[in-house]
């Protein structure tokens, strides 16, 4: 059964008419029957990531993230699927509500973040926020997580120590995973994940140089998060990483995708 109610539903496509929007977006997963009918594309945030379907695409985020974000990742699906463009708007509707999203300029860098391989970056970004959370046994944790493009990352990268991953095939997609790639956060250095999800190594020293490469990033970020944004733009990999006190970003092409800190209320 939805939790969204019918009449919310009902008001959500009124409202799309009313503004003329160009999309509608359902924050929750509801049967195909009950959506009512809407002459724009419907993007309905799911468990599964199927953007084939010509009548409802469905895209993975992470629930645990806030709403600020998740409706900037949507935005981006939208541009990068050229569903709207920026200065456009979508209506989107929760359980509770509804609301109208404007895509700015600044969301034109995220449109990279469909282009991974989603069931990965999703893992590990739920790796990072639970991290964020509840650090490792009560410690606060910081670490890098590379995804993609091995062979470059690996070029760019050497071990600071022995690679607890050698000669393991362990994916980050297997449930048993996940207590074993935060027992390993706690290492120096950065993680390097194949796309197919497979560790590659821990414990990798990423080699950037950022006046070399010329990053266009925030001010006042600490190294952790620049040799993060570096090596993106050195290769084709996506990166995220996790600082001590909880803020995780994510990086593609030298530029930050996503900012977001779980222990913060927004």
């Amino acid at each position: 059964m939805s939790s969204i109610p019918p009449v919310l539903l009902k008001s959500a496509v009124e409202v799309v008419e009313g503004i003329k929007a160009r999309a509608l977006v359902i924050l929750e997963e509801i049967p195909e029957k009950e959506l009512p009918p809407v002459k724009v594309p419907v993007i309905m945030v799911s468990s599964t990531f199927d953007v084939e379907d010509t009548k409802v695409k469905r895209i993975s985020i992470p629930q645990n993230l806030d709403i600020h974000n998740v409706l900037n990742l949507v935005s981006a699906f939208l541009l990068e699927h050229d569903l709207l463009r920026e200065g456009e708007s979508f209506v989107y509707v929760t359980d509770t509500s509804i609301g109208i999203k404007t895509v700015k300029k600044g969301i034109l860098a995220m449109r990279s973040f469909f282009a991974q391989n989603q069931s990965v970056l999703q893992r590990m970004l739920e790796i990072a926020i639970e991290l964020s959370i509840e650090g490792r046994e009560g410690t606060p944790v910081g670490t890098i997580f590379v995804i993609g493009d091995t062979r470059r990352v690996l070029r760019h990268s050497h071990q600071l120590i022995p690679n607890p991953f050698k000669g393991h095939r362990i994916n980050v997609l297997d449930k048993e995973s996940k207590e074993i790639i935060k027992e390993f956060a706690q290492l120096d250095g950065a993680f390097v994940i194949r796309d197919d999800g497979r560790i590659v190594a821990a414990g990798r020293y990423l080699e950037v140089e950022p006046k070399v490469i010329d990053l266009m990033l925030p001010p006042g970020l600490g190294s952790r998060h620049i040799a993060a944004a570096g090596i993106t733009k050195l290769t084709k990999a996506m990166a995220i990483s996790l600082s001590e006190s909880g803020t995780i970003r994510i990086f593609k092409n030298g530029l930050m995708l996503l900012e977001y800190n779980p222990r913060l209320r927004y």
